[in-house]
């Protein structure tokens, strides 16, 4: 975007859908197109823009189907009155989590913002409840048990039914699995309670993902409570056992679970997304299909740029049916999509010949091929009953993918050089570097129709 152009835009969405009953998760990508959608044009609904300002792109996704009401109300849940978790303890988190994860939109918001809701209200759930069971892990029944009806609420206000297998979680994430500790009693007698309130009471993300102050201190107390018991196996007292490891891991969902019944549920949530956002941002989340097209056409001398971009651009079409990945994602996806080229003798800087930006890693919405990047910071959608489930992008303004130089290094916070909007603050208020949201509101709308096509 040129100077003077606000740094914050949002814009009102109004989209029509008509989906079957039972197939809605379809969003519209670049290379995708839905059963039926409208894409909204941008002068239709926008006054006159200066024609030295670059328009803002319309990211038009879908609402629910008109034969369903967009209500966040679905019914009362068939519960199995077997589960002994207190579910009106983490009564805010079920809700924001029924929106984080909303049927259609589960799967493409799963990386970013479902599965790490749907992870911390499990732990407070399980936290909160050990104040009255003093255990911080159910049996393999009741884990059973509870993970059905925690499901069973979150579909009744309206998310995704399979949300155990859009996050990969079973019962046996419920259980104590292979951690000797579970009476909170007997943990409070192992671990430094004071260090771990005063590292992991409230966290800053962006200080706490370059320090690791709290995962420091949740790391040591998971070592001492996971060698209750242990008798180690290895010749050398130094090194830790594969068996002693995936303990030490298992002691660590213990440890959050201790967290969760110290602190208020939301301060606990907050915690908890803040420590996941430091684990997501240093990862690609993306599958990498086979990409010997690219290598025909890109690789050694280039011959032919037309069809090199055109191999890259059928690649990344298929990357961006996937889900939306946050800005320091798309910097780790582009920088581990390069080695991969590299090592497939792509030499040439494909990203720069075929202009292959940050954006183009993430779900691509519409006509305008506008890509989504999640905000690298803990971010939740959120449901009016007006206008809908909304939630921010950030419009990189097409910052160029950085063609990887050296060896591939996952990005963080702590160690970005690349300019892109809505880092963390210790980053953000670099010169020339600005900010551009996009609230995105899928409103039910039966009035307007600009334009179908199937």
């Amino acid at each position: 975007m040129k100077e003077g152009v606000s740094q914050t835009l949002i814009l009102q969405l109004i989209v029509f859908l008509l989906l079957s009953l039972h197939d809605s998760q379809c969003i519209p990508l670049r290379s995708t197109v839905c059963p039926a959608i409208l894409e909204i044009k941008h002068d239709a609904l926008t006054p006159d823009i200066s024609p030295s300002v670059d328009p803002q792109p319309f990211l038009p996704l879908l609402a629910p189907s008109p034969l369903m009401p967009f209500t966040n109300n679905y019914g009362v849940p068939k519960l199995s009155g077997l589960c002994p978790l207190n579910f009106s303890a983490a009564e805010s988190m079920l809700n924001t989590t029924a929106i984080d994860c909303w049927a259609s939109f589960a799967p493409y918001l799963a990386n970013v913002a479902c599965c790490p809701q749907f992870d911390a209200t499990l732990v407070i759930l399980i936290g909160q409840s050990s104040l009255y069971s003093q255990k911080l892990a159910l049996n393999v029944t009741h884990a059973r048990h509870c993970l059905s009806d925690v499901e069973q609420i979150l579909t009744s206000r309206g998310a995704n039914e399979n949300l155990h297998k859009i996050c990969s979680v079973n019962p046996e994430n419920l259980t104590e699995a292979s951690c000797p500790v579970i009476d909170v009693h007997e943990i409070d007698s192992i671990v430094n309670s004071s260090r771990l309130l005063a590292a992991c009471g409230r966290i800053d993300p962006v200080s706490e993902c370059c320090n690791q102050f709290c995962q420091n201190a949740i790391s040591d107390a998971a070592r001492n409570i996971s060698l209750k018991n242990y008798v180690s196996s290895s010749l050398d007292g130094a090194l830790i056992s594969p068996e002693h490891l995936v303990m030490i891991d298992d002691c660590k969902s213990i440890v959050l679970r201790w967290l969760a019944s110290k602190l208020d549920p939301l301060s606990a949530n907050g915690v908890l997304r803040g420590l996941s956002s430091c684990k997501i941002n240093k990862e690609c989340p993306l599958v990498f299909p086979d990409m010997r097209n690219i290598s025909k056409e890109c690789g050694n001398v280039i011959s032919n740029p037309t069809a090199c971009c055109n191999a890259m651009e059928s690649y990344v079409s298929q990357l961006q049916n996937q889900s939306f990945i946050t800005n320091l994602q798309a910097l780790n996806c582009a920088a581990l999509l390069g080695m991969k080229l590299q090592k497939a003798n792509v030499s040439s800087n494909v990203y720069n010949l075929c202009h292959i930006n940050l954006k183009d890693f993430s779900l691509q919405v519409g006509s305008q091929e506008s890509g989504c990047l999640w905000p690298s910071l803990p971010s939740d959608a959120t449901y009016d009953a007006t206008s809908g489930i909304s939630f921010i992008c950030d419009l990189n303004d097409n910052v160029a993918a950085p063609w990887p130089s050296t060896s591939f290094v996952p990005t963080s916070s702590c160690n970005i050089t690349t300019k892109i909007p809505a880092l963390p603050k210790a980053t953000s208020a670099e010169s020339g570097l600005y900010q551009k949201e996009l609230t995105l509101s899928l409103v039910f709308a039966s009035l307007l129709v600009l334009k179908l096509f199937l």
